[in-house]
């Protein structure tokens, strides 16, 4: 059994939080002493509450987080996809409201530029590990881009589709304030044909962010492009090792095996979601964290006969495009349980990485 404190640190929720969620019914404690009023709870609520923490995070009200916790995965994605929605109508709301309020101000300074001096191979590289994880959701336009996240020591880029998420960083030598600029993929993906020119792999490119406009300059050639209008996700709450929390499991995958491995296999089970049918493929991790793909026989035999002591389920096609996006023949896998994101890691560059959301077994 643990305790309050202990759970609380286990799921990322306050103690405060947890006492709030026991009386609302939402997480109840297995047993709570008569004597002293202390809770107590037991490993398989771990997993829980790191839901409900996720869900409080992204602001999900409490009558949908107690349903979300006690429904099938079908019916968690659909209540985000209505919280999402939701929220988009909200923020198109405040984004009219906010315009109307800035027309009637005085005219404001004009914006600061931010310039960038960093190595066309390594924005090159930032630009091919996130692609593939760009949105194509006509109802989350925010998502339909790449994020050039701009600090005072390079730029990170960022995508997302909701199901996964690919971040990328790339060094570079930044005048001028820090900046986020929302690139469509259209510019993205002409800003990487720019880099795959005729210019030598040690060119240097200056990339100039100024209110909404981004031009990028390499080898005497230039690309302009208009920002997209939208406010991307805070992804921050999602990267590994925010908090100081590391990981349960770090696995080597010889990456180049598991490719062919998912090529050549069959999705081990279905699961329904937005009306149709899901595959899923099935990663197991036995006792000496060796990864495997478990199929229908490990999965319907009693007991751990294989000894697996973890399976996670992910979409086979998502974790196909995350290898291929992080290249290298040797990669490594974090995760903590089967319900938390599943990252994927180069072994030379802790700044790029994939996060895959996990379907629920």
């Amino acid at each position: 059994m643990r305790s309050i404190g202990e759970l609380a640190r286990a799921s990322g929720l306050t103690v405060s939080a947890l006492r709030f969620y026991d009386t609302a019914g939402v997480l109840v404690p297995a047993r709570v002493d008569p004597v002293t009023g202390y809770r107590r709870y037991t490993d398989d609520q771990v997993a829980p509450a790191r839901l409900v923490a996720g869900l409080r995070r992204v602001g999900l009200p409490v009558v949908e987080i107690a349903r979300a916790v006690r429904a099938e995965p079908a019916v968690v994605h659909r209540l985000l996809d209505e919280h999402l929605r939701r929220l988009a109508d909200g923020l198109a709301d405040a984004r009219r409201e906010v315009a109307r309020i800035r027309s009637l101000l005085p005219a404001d300074q004009p914006p600061v530029a931010t310039r960038l001096l960093l190595a066309g191979k390594d924005l090159a590289a930032a630009v091919d590990a996130v692609r593939f994880a760009v949105g194509t959701d006509p109802d989350l336009p925010a998502l339909a881009g790449v994020l050039l996240d701009v600090a005072g020591d390079g730029v990170r880029l960022v995508a997302t589709d909701r199901h996964r998420l690919a971040v990328a960083t790339a060094d570079a030598a930044v005048h001028g304030p820090a900046v986020r600029a929302l690139l469509p993929v259209a510019a993205a993906d002409g800003l990487r044909r720019l880099l795959a020119g005729p210019a030598p792999a040690g060119h240097q490119v200056r990339l100039t962010v100024v209110g909404r406009q981004v031009v990028a300059d390499v080898a005497g050639r230039r690309l302009r492009a208009t920002t997209l209008p939208y406010d991307f996700p805070d992804y921050h709450a999602l990267l590994p090792g925010v908090g100081g929390d590391q990981p349960a499991r770090r696995v080597p995958v010889d990456a180049e095996w598991l490719v062919g491995a998912l090529r050549a296999g069959r999705p081990t089970l279905t699961r329904e979601y937005g009306g149709g049918a899901l595959p899923v493929t099935v990663l197991g991790l036995g006792g000496r964290d060796a990864l495997r793909l478990l199929g229908p026989d490990d999965l319907s035999c009693p007991g751990d006969p294989g000894g697996t002591e973890l399976r996670v389920g992910v979409n086979g096609e998502y974790l196909l495009d995350a290898l291929g996006a992080a290249g290298g023949p040797r990669l490594v896998l974090e995760l903590d349980d089967p319900i938390t994101p599943l990252a994927i890691r180069r072994q030379d560059d802790e700044g790029a990485f994939s996060i895959l959301m996990p379907i629920r077994l």
